[in-house]
């Protein structure tokens, strides 16, 4: 199984956990505002790795992806803060932890490898 085809199920499995996370803090912490970032962001990776399914071209390609590392880092980034603010309450969020950070280096060594690849046609 190739990256890409990695990235897709672990993109959308990640973004059921995001869905699940934002869910437990809107319902249990009563907390709306950073769960809809987290939700945003979480679930944008997966949906721009679905868009890059079907890009128009190799650029087209590596910009979608080079978003959803964005969107990866930026999910990441609302992970710790939640986390560290104590507002993921009693969700255990290890998992969540391992896969963002697998998705980031997936992502990154998918971005780099389309780059150079780019490069040289």
């Amino acid at each position: 199984m190739g990256n890409q085809n990695i990235i897709h199920k672990k993109s959308f499995d990640f973004a059921l956990e995001i869905v699940r996370m934002a869910k437990y803090m809107e319902k249990e912490q009563k907390e709306f505002v950073l769960s809809r970032q987290l939700l945003r962001s979480g679930t944008a990776i997966g949906a721009l790795v679905r868009e890059a399914e079907h890009a128009e071209s190799k650029k087209d390609f590596i910009h979608k992806m080079s978003i959803a590392l964005k969107e990866a880092n930026e999910t990441r980034y609302w992970m710790d803060l939640l986390s560290k603010s104590g507002l993921i309450g009693n969700l255990d969020s290890t998992k969540a932890d391992n896969e963002i950070e697998q998705i980031i280096r997936l992502l990154a060594a998918i971005v780099k490898s389309s780059k150079r690849n780019y490069s040289t046609i």
